[in-house]
């Protein structure tokens, strides 16, 4: 394997290997500073963080108000709340080596107050902010307001060159770095646009070789390239390494960190990723957030690509296409379907899913009287937790903080689940977001027997190779 030398992010010299923060709760303050204490730059996640009592166990996030915006104010509460309490671990865990980062969503709620929140109750211990998740464009003017580097999240070089002209060209100093999140790789969120097929990948150097050429033109030729998803061994991108052509560029580890021993993760958890087989990890588009995103194909999942495909298209009055009467709901009130799809809806009734939900496409999605209930339920309770939320239609933007649409029902509350499963809720009822490349946890020698590595000791053994 080549010799993997420091480069200059942020300022000084680190090695080029950084943890991917991954919220909710699961990228935290002892992973990053693990991660950090090995020479490398470890990430807190700063979405709905964890905070602690005087005893240091976990408060769990629960909520009182009794209007969304009420809950809302509770949510950035706790959210600032944590923040600073995994950025206090994460700096006393690095021992004032590596750099501490922090990760947040442009598309969570109150996404600039929590982070200004944590910064100003953080002072100091944070060095990089890194933002993906939308169009972060007033990530550099949070940069500047506390003098810390800023790391944007693109997956095309033509995302980066609208964030620069609109808003980094005036803050050029403080940016540390360009994270390339490969759409089809990456755990969590992807930045696949409408022009990209979720189901042909495409293979990720000539794209950041594109944005290097981006950011020449910029004249950002020594500021590093982050490749995210899809890293596993260096070794496997040693033509990336000091390659001329592509400039600096570091590794993200997203997927790897979660197997440590500092991991908050349950052990359940660490040991289904252990049994994963290659095609495990589904790129599904049924995020509340409108983006596809990459998780662990569970009973969740099944539901939800079983519920969509339980869906037909109707209308409130006949028309020449929709001329099949149907009554829906206790009154038994009539809509109109195509006739070769009323069969098909008068077999999921039989079936027992009874409950004819609406969607914002003008279709109908059937569900048993228990599933109606619960997402129902999901709905009234929502606390905000995106800017926009297509499965509630909360807005964090007055007056009405609604979106103007119809809630979808063929999407989840994210909150929820992501909050279950990240303390100790069942696998197969929740959301396992990870890469694509989990499934290597169990045909990687370094994890025989049952080895489980600290953050540091994966980082030293990813910089001396197999």
């Amino acid at each position: 394997m080549k010799a993997i030398n420091p480069i200059r992010m942020g300022g000084v010299e680190v090695l080029p290997l950084v943890e991917g923060g991954k919220g909710v709760a699961v990228s935290n303050g002892a992973t990053c500073g693990g991660w950090a204490s090995g020479g490398g730059v470890g990430t807190f996640s700063a979405v709905n963080a964890d905070s602690y009592d005087a005893d240091g166990n976990v408060i769990r996030q629960t909520y009182t108000g009794r209007t969304r915006r009420e809950r809302h104010e509770e949510l950035v509460a706790y959210g600032i709340a944590g923040g600073i309490a995994q950025a206090r671990e994460a700096h006393e865990r690095a021992g004032g080596q590596g750099r501490i980062h922090m990760n947040i969503l442009w598309e969570m709620g109150g996404a600039e107050r929590v982070a200004r929140g944590i910064l100003e109750g953080a002072k100091g211990l944070v060095h990089g902010v890194t933002c993906g998740a939308g169009m972060p464009y007033r990530l550099a003017d949070l940069a500047r307001e506390y003098n810390v580097h800023y790391y944007p999240i693109i997956s095309s070089a033509r995302a980066f060159a609208a964030l620069w002209k609109r808003s980094y060209n005036k803050q050029r100093e403080l940016l540390g770095g360009v994270v390339y999140e490969d759409p089809w790789l990456a755990g969590g969120h992807n930045g696949l646009s409408n022009s990209e097929d979720p189901k042909r990948p495409e293979d990720p150097y000539p794209r950041v070789l594109k944005l290097r050429q981006q950011m020449r033109e910029f004249g950002l030729h020594d500021v590093p390239i982050i490749m995210a998803g899809g890293v596993w061994w260096l070794e496997e991108w040693e033509h990336w390494i000091d390659s001329e052509e592509l400039g600096p560029v570091a590794f993200q580890f997203g997927t790897r960190p979660l197997l440590t021993q500092e991991s908050p993760i349950s052990e359940e958890w660490k040991t289904r990723l252990l049994q994963l087989k290659e095609g495990d990890v589904l790129l599904q588009p049924f995020s509340p957030t409108g983006f596809y995103s990459s998780a662990v194909r569970t009973d969740f999942l099944n539901e939800l690509e079983a519920r969509s495909e339980r869906q037909v298209p109707f209308t409130t009055e006949p028309n020449e296409a929709h001329t099949a009467p149907l009554g829906i709901g206790p009154r038994k009130r009539l809509v109109y379907l195509k006739p070769d799809d009323l069969p098909r809806a008068e077999g999921y009734i039989a079936a027992g899913f009874t409950e004819a939900l609406r969607t914002p496409d003008d279709t109908l999605v059937f569900e048993t009287p228990a599933a109606a209930r619960e997402i129902l339920n999901d709905q009234t309770d929502c606390m905000g937790c995106l800017s926009h939320c297509r499965f509630s239609n909360w807005t964090q933007n007055g007056p009405d903080y609604s979106t103007g649409k119809k809630a979808d029902p063929r999407s989840f509350c994210i909150q929820k689940t992501l909050q279950d499963i990240a303390h100790g809720g069942r696998l197969e009822r929740n959301l396992m977001f990870s890469g694509h490349n989990a499934y290597r946890f169990g045909t990687d020698p370094f994890y025989s027997n049952g080895f489980v590595p600290t953050a540091k000791q994966l980082v030293e053994r990813i910089m001396t190779g197999r």
